[in-house]
């Protein structure tokens, strides 16, 4: 209970720091003038030296001035946004700290000199030796820690450490993802994984715990523990959800050499009656998985465009066969062959992937010309040649398939369109120990 308090008390103090940043920085936009981070650092040397905020002197101050750091980043990402030199979302402006946010955090860097102790226990300065329950090894130093408490109550001891990217042995197997809600994901080799559900299986439960914060009065204690109960059944959903798309997207990044998925508009879904079912099924977390895993271990991640109509085509002949209602789950080309939506799907991403990356393609017909020079010096035994002859022509048929599907639909067709995977970072917060 100490330790909560203190971390309480740290909480609170790096809250109010902030605050009064950003309240000093307004103040002097509102009158023309401009406050450095030097002058905002001296002023919270001179606050701690007066009646109304002495008591900051009880924590760290590795905590303070990473508070100022915090805002500074955020007034970055702010100026950024409006410029136009960072991509994606606008950025809004730095916002009050309420000490009612479901969420709260410091961080301690190396000049606080925290540590790990010979006891596996995490010293804090001014807090003391907390227990910790690792979730792994630290692979290195760490040069922070960031400590978290979120809406239900629970201590995460997040790290940033230096992580060596470690490629893994090369695979001859490729594939195309077909993201979809009745299953979680369809691959191209015929793999379907089944949408596990996580919100719509505790559905019940959860609306009953609601039900029983909404009887509590406001401002009651029993009402707080109602709140937390609510927090901590959302994150025994979240937990789960999160982890099963560690486990499948490592499983598939580990068993292929190339993945493709198609680009969803996940935001605009989301504004559809699908709504509750496109947050539970997590599609967005589960593909920034696999192009972060696939930077960090040497494969190959490609997005094909949103517009491109995997569903409509044969991915044996390339017609186009036309939209088709979502309760059409199978249907049958004028080539005569009977496709499976989802299958058939992914194999067109798959095909779609390889005609819009030349540089993948290029790689698998050096790796064909080499089985194939290596195939010509083989003896002609009947046990040996068959095996090497297959391989052989399953990466030429692939070659074929592209050409098809590119040949179909023109330089200009919907096939093409996919962005390049970023590059591995080096530093990753909460990789290496995260700890409750």
């Amino acid at each position: 209970m100490g330790q909560q308090q203190s971390l309480a008390k740290a909480f609170g103090c790096a809250r109010v720091v902030y605050n009064d940043a950003l309240r000093a920085r307004q103040e002097a936009f509102e009158t023309g003038q401009r406050i450095s981070d030097g002058e905002l650092s001296k002023r919270l040397t001179e606050s701690k030296h007066t009646p109304e905020r002495e008591w900051l002197r009880e924590v760290s101050s590795v905590v303070l001035q990473q508070a100022l750091a915090d805002l500074n980043v955020a007034y970055r990402n702010f100026f950024s946004s409006v410029t136009g030199k960072r991509k994606g979302a606008r950025v809004a402006p730095p916002k009050y700290r309420s000490r009612k946010d479901n969420r709260q955090s410091i961080r301690f860097t190396k000049n606080s000199r925290f540590a790990v102790t010979p006891g596996r226990r995490l010293r804090l300065p001014k807090i003391g030796d907390i227990s910790v329950r690792w979730s792994r090894e630290l692979p290195s130093e760490p040069s922070s820690v960031t400590i978290v408490k979120d809406a239900a109550a629970r201590y995460f001891a997040s790290f940033v450490v230096e992580v060596e990217s470690v490629p893994l042995p090369r695979s001859d197997s490729e594939v195309g993802i077909d993201l979809g809600l009745s299953s979680f994901a369809v691959l191209s080799n015929g793999t379907v994984i089944e949408n596990p559900r996580f919100l719509r299986r505790v559905e019940r439960k959860l609306r009953k715990a609601q039900q029983s914060l909404c009887r509590k009065a406001k401002g009651s204690k029993n009402r707080a523990k109602a709140q937390v109960r609510v927090a901590r059944a959302h994150a025994r959903v979240a937990d789960a959800r999160r982890d099963h798309a560690h486990k499948q997207s490592t499983a598939i990044i580990r068993d292929n050499q190339a993945v493709f998925v198609e680009d969803l508009c996940v935001k605009g879904l989301a504004r559809t009656r699908l709504a509750k079912s496109v947050h539970d099924v997590g599609w967005a977390m589960f593909t920034r998985m696999l192009e972060e895993k696939s930077a960090r271990y040497g494969r190959h991640f490609g997005k094909v465009g949103r517009w491109f109509p995997s569903t409509q085509l044969c991915s044996v002949c390339g017609a186009l066969g036309g939209k088709k209602p979502l309760y059409v789950r199978a249907w049958t080309c004028m080539c005569g062959v009977t496709h499976d939506r989802d299958v058939n799907a992914a194999k067109n991403i798959l095909a779609a992937g390889h005609a819009d990356s030349p540089t993948l393609v290029e790689l698998v017909s050096a790796s064909a010309s080499v089985e194939q020079s290596a195939l010509k010096q083989e003896p002609t035994g009947s046990a040996a040649q068959p095996a090497q002859a297959g391989i052989f022509r399953h990466q030429h048929q692939a070659e074929e398939d592209v050409n098809s599907v590119s040949a179909g639909h023109g330089e200009h067709g919907p096939v093409g369109r996919w962005r390049r995977a970023g590059r591995a970072r080096v530093l990753r917060r909460g990789d290496a120990g995260r700890a409750r």
